[in-house]
């Protein structure tokens, strides 16, 4: 575990050593540690303190060890609140956070260890958000003006730092007789502050997905070209591009209605949904990349399932998120039980095998601000 380089001038306690004291802290949950800054200025500086921050987050991940997963979610009726609940074993939620979003008409683009990214409906701004402290910042739009943004958040293990994957779409244009988008690619990093342009394998596409899907330290999203369509990723280690190719023959006697990729029992996977014309019946493929980036590994599974409205990822176990005409339901594409959820049609979700609270963006760096309750 970091420790801090220099101990502070003030003895941050007359009988417990300062070692001793850092690494009690570093146990503590978010709310105590925030009161805690009033009780001594030493207390203040070390809380305060990047080094700290990055200690406190790798103790709780550490010390994470939730079995049953965790649901947060932004209700139809009332997209200004963020809700976390427990994803019990039995199917039953148990709330343990409500958080009001300060900021109206927003999209969650993405979530982890603590933050949220948000992407406002009618400009180019973007929100990093901490709603456990109460702070946030507001990221200048990038440096290219456009007419269309898919955003993704992401951690970046190696160096306790998170990025922002802009991709940028232009108006269309004509290209051998079919409307393409020119793109373009800008990732800020938030420990510089700063946007940069990163080179992109492709200069236009048709068409992309609305979200980005974070697996083995790379951003994913499907994306349509004039040749092909393909999961473009997105390396944060080294900041790179490379397609991985969409598995062959996926839409023989298939009719899809939509597509998507998400994390599925721990392997990337393609969800297809749609009609067998064969049998004339809802069906929905699951193509697992049983070796990451390798196309040959593609394998499929095919669920019958009823018209699926829409789709929100999958649990841990393989179950699937989805809203049908029942309405949020979880999906067991083994023994194809549905389970309803106890919550209304969500207009946003999200699963985590645990819900970690941080203290990143309280060092007061690159200008965060704070705001009341």
């Amino acid at each position: 575990m970091s420790q801090p380089r220099n101990k502070s001038k003030g003895y941050t306690s007359k009988r417990l050593p300062y070692d001793v004291v850092y690494d009690i802290l570093t146990l503590l949950p978010v709310k105590s540690l925030i009161r805690f800054r009033c009780v001594f200025k030493s207390w203040n500086s070390i809380i305060t303190d990047p080094i700290f921050i990055t200690s406190h987050l790798n103790r709780a991940k550490s010390l994470s060890n939730n079995n049953n997963g965790y649901l947060l979610y932004t209700p139809k009726t009332d997209e200004e609140e963020l809700c976390t609940v427990v994803y019990n074993s039995d199917h039953t939620l148990t709330e343990i956070s409500s958080f009001v979003i300060p900021f109206p008409d927003v999209c969650i683009a993405g979530f982890c260890n603590g933050i949220f990214c948000l992407n406002p409906y009618y400009n180019e701004e973007i929100i990093l958000w901490n709603p456990s402290i109460r702070k946030f910042k507001m990221l200048t739009a990038g440096t290219t003006p456009c007419t269309s943004v898919t955003v993704g958040l992401a951690y970046h293990s190696q160096n306790n730092d998170f990025k922002i994957l802009r991709l940028v779409c232009f108006p269309f244009q004509q290209f051998h007789g079919k409307n393409v988008r020119p793109v373009e690619a800008e990732v800020f990093t938030l420990s510089t502050d700063s946007w940069r342009k990163v080179a992109l394998p492709v200069e236009s596409i048709t068409g992309s997905g609305s979200n980005f899907v974070f697996f083995n330290g790379a951003l994913h999203i499907m994306v349509d070209s004039v040749e092909n369509s393909f999961i473009l990723s997105f390396d944060v280690n080294d900041e790179t591009f490379r397609k991985i190719m969409l598995p062959q023959d996926d839409l023989v006697g298939f009719c899809p209605l939509f597509e998507c990729i998400a994390v599925f029992k721990g392997l990337l996977a393609l969800f297809s949904f749609g009609d067998d014309l064969d049998d004339i019946t809802g069906v929905c493929n699951i193509w697992v990349m049983r070796e990451y980036g390798v196309v040959e590994s593609w394998t499929k599974k095919c669920v019958p399932m009823d018209l699926v409205q829409d789709f929100y990822g999958c649990t841990d176990n393989g179950e699937l998120l989805i809203e049908n005409e029942t309405g949020f339901v979880s999906f067991d594409p083994e023994s194809l039980y549905e389970n309803i959820l106890a919550i209304e049609v969500p207009q946003w979700v999200g699963y985590t095998t645990n819900s970690i609270e941080s203290l990143v963006l309280l060092d007061g760096q690159n200008v965060s601000l704070e705001y009341e309750d």
